[in-house]
């Protein structure tokens, strides 16, 4: 269980899977312009998981994982709730092979603050915020894809409170995350100023990118991880060109 806990018995073989499915995506390999994010930063390294429902293997293995996860380190859970959209196959997959059940939380367009929410709410009225079986008592994990900042899941968070709150159970807690990546950006820290727990199946950026390093060009991985210890370094328009050029002539 020691290598459950440090992610080093299937951590590798699952992000090598996903990488080779070019669910990670780089500029380098396959977009030389890079990517534009919604946070408005220019990246050179793309995660895209909602992919994974058309690769059954791969998210079998991730559920299979996850669960092993959720029962190790949060024995006291009793239900999922996945994160629309991405977190919804994930936690689907886990529900299956952990034999958990599961629900999800209702996208909601144009939310991305707790003030968004509150507006959001109030146009929803009676529309449940969570579909799926709740119950008191309920000890929840909220599943998704991955997490760079953690604002999304304290959303998600909020979202599931509200919906127990309008079905006024009882004793029901959700203050546990689980998801496949963390990006080691910040979330870790901001959970824990929250009074939330986050679990990641890998630490993307301490053990993910090592785990790649085999598969990429060692150019590839340098500006990777130098990428993901200091995004602002990468906004100058002079640096995306030279990375352009490099990839374009690669």
């Amino acid at each position: 269980m020691a290598e459950l806990e440090h992610g080093t018995a299937y951590g590798k073989e699952i992000i090598e899977r996903i990488y080779d499915a070019r669910m990670i995506r780089t500029w380098y390999r396959d977009k030389p312009e890079g990517w534009q994010l919604i946070s408005g930063l220019w990246s050179p390294l793309y995660i895209q998981l909602r992919a994974l429902t058309a690769h059954p293997d791969i998210l079998r293995l991730i559920g299979q994982r996850m669960s092993e996860m959720i029962r190790f380190r949060i024995p006291e859970a009793t239900q999922l709730v996945g994160v629309a959209f991405a977190g919804i196959p994930i936690a689907v997959a886990t529900s299956l092979m952990g034999d958990f059940p599961s629900a999800m939380t209702r996208k909601l367009p144009g939310v991305r603050s707790l003030s968004d929410l509150d507006r959001a709410v109030a146009e929803y009225g009676e529309h449940a915020l969570v579909e799926g079986e709740l119950k008191s008592g309920d000890r929840l994990v909220i599943v998704d894809d991955l997490v760079s900042g953690f604002d999304s899941k304290l959303i998600a968070a909020a979202q599931v409170t509200r919906e127990v709150e309008r079905r006024a159970l009882d004793n029901v807690t959700a203050n546990h995350v689980a998801v496949v990546f963390d990006r080691e950006q910040g979330a870790q820290q901001a959970a824990e100023q929250s009074g939330m727990h986050l679990h990641a199946l890998i630490r993307f950026r301490s053990e993910g990118l090592e785990w790649l390093k085999d598969r990429m060009s060692p150019r590839e991985h340098e500006v990777i991880r130098s990428y993901l210890e200091n995004p602002q370094a990468f906004q100058s328009r002079d640096v995306q060109k030279t990375l352009i050029r490099e990839a374009q002539s690669a």
